[in-house]
């Protein structure tokens, strides 16, 4: 069973098959004529059947020969077809993977819908992903873009300075913020996320003398969704912290006070890309609207 055709030689022959003559095709394909006998010999052996009856000068296809050069012909127009797409490269077409943050996405999927909405033929996929998994898509070829806290020491992959985000922590509106203590944020209680955590431990601890780490904060709550992790604090059941992008984006967001601790605490925000698919039209395009977001 053939599993494989040897492509050099199936152009040998389907080029032959075109023209009808031996010597006119070595010329064509800048061989000579014992190498285009050469080719048509390895094939027929590959597939197992003769594919030409020589006769004289000429020569006629067997049945195997026809199915060949049928399956030659196609080959030539799907890599024609391919060649084309590949010369178009056009920026408003074709689909555009972006993995980052849920509360980056809540920023940047505006910006994807109205650029959708001017290109018919784009396609946006946004994935909120952890930081590591959205590293990793890059590098498979799953992703085409990602926003990341941390520049990747890896030299398939290229990272462009985007933004900061400051940290914030979020209280309800109608929370007295007057000398505010690690104890009162107890008393009204942590509502946690996957992130939270990391992001306490980070601007609490720089902030509180007395802050022991997150997992001895009073947990009210905990929520996946980033869209909703705001909600229960908007209605007074707790505080929690996020990056500005993900108080920004919510709905009631003047149900919600962001209060500024003496030592604000910023994260660096890269856009990343795999080398070889960076230059992609329609990637590279997309690229230059995320950098240009404020």
């Amino acid at each position: 069973m053939v599993r494989v055709l040897n492509a050099s030689w199936l152009e040998t022959f389907t080029t032959l098959c075109d023209i009808g003559h031996f010597t006119r095709t070595a010329d064509r394909l800048a061989m000579t004529q014992p190498g285009v006998s050469q080719h048509i010999r390895k094939l027929e052996q590959q597939v197992g059947q003769p594919l030409i009856l020589r006769e004289g000068k000429s020569f006629t296809l067997t049945p195997a020969g026809e199915e060949l050069l049928s399956i030659g012909r196609a080959r030539r127009t799907e890599e024609r077809a391919l060649r084309e797409r590949m010369q178009r490269d056009d920026p408003l077409s074709g689909t555009v993977r972006i993995g980052c943050s849920g509360s980056f996405a809540l920023r940047l999927y505006p910006y994807l819908i109205a650029r959708m909405q001017g290109a018919p033929k784009l396609k946006m996929h946004l994935s909120a992903a952890p930081q590591a998994r959205i590293l990793a898509d890059i590098l498979a070829g799953m992703l085409d873009l990602g926003v990341v806290t941390a520049v990747p020491d890896m030299p398939r992959v290229q990272a462009t300075p985007l933004s900061q985000e400051e940290l914030c922590l979020v209280l309800p509106a109608t929370f007295n913020t007057a000398d505010l203590t690690l104890q009162k944020l107890d008393d009204l209680g942590f509502i946690a996320h996957p992130d939270g955590n990391a992001y306490a431990d980070d601007l609490l601890g720089c902030n509180f003398d007395d802050y022991r780490g997150a997992e001895h904060l009073r947990l009210r709550s905990f929520i996946n969704q980033i869209g909703q992790i705001p909600l229960p604090v908007a209605q007074g059941l707790g505080y929690t912290i996020l990056p500005r992008s993900g108080v920004e984006g919510f709905a009631h967001r003047d149900a919600l006070a962001v209060h500024t601790l003496p030592q604000r605490r910023f994260h660096d925000l890269w856009l990343i890309a795999r080398k070889d698919r960076a230059a992609f039209a329609r990637v590279a395009a997309t690229a230059d609207g995320i950098l240009g977001l404020q």
